[in-house]
């Protein structure tokens, strides 16, 4: 086995609102996720990055640190959420129906064709 062949081509990916940092490694197979983004410099560049608190991905699915990955794959780094999706859905669907845009019944768009009462 030749030493090319024990290296893959991986990026890590760390998003910002107003900003994405794309990190392009050749590094061993055997490497793990942790070691791999550990590697790509970006835990120095963005000191507020803590592993043990951020999750961490390959194309959107969540692994575990002591994961290893296939040639091309795309680490993420998941910042924390400032809000919870769900809770903002249901404050905005309360809006709607005291202000009156939101169907009484359903909560959904008012219906232009049904009978209003």
């Amino acid at each position: 086995m030749s030493i090319e062949s024990d290296m893959i081509h991986v990026e890590v990916v760390f998003a910002l609102p107003q900003e994405q940092r794309v990190f392009t490694l050749v590094v061993n197979k055997e490497m793990t996720v942790e070691e791999i983004i550990a590697q790509s410099g970006v835990l120095e560049l963005y000191p507020e990055i803590d592993l043990k608190e951020n999750k961490v991905g390959v194309f959107s699915r969540n692994v575990k640190l002591n994961a290893t990955v296939q040639d091309k794959d795309r680490i993420e780094i998941y910042r924390p959420l400032l809000a919870d999706p769900k809770e903002i859905r249901r404050k905005r669907a309360e809006q709607a129906k005291e202000s009156g845009a939101a169907d009484p019944v359903t909560g959904g768009k008012k219906n232009p064709l049904r009978k209003q009462n």
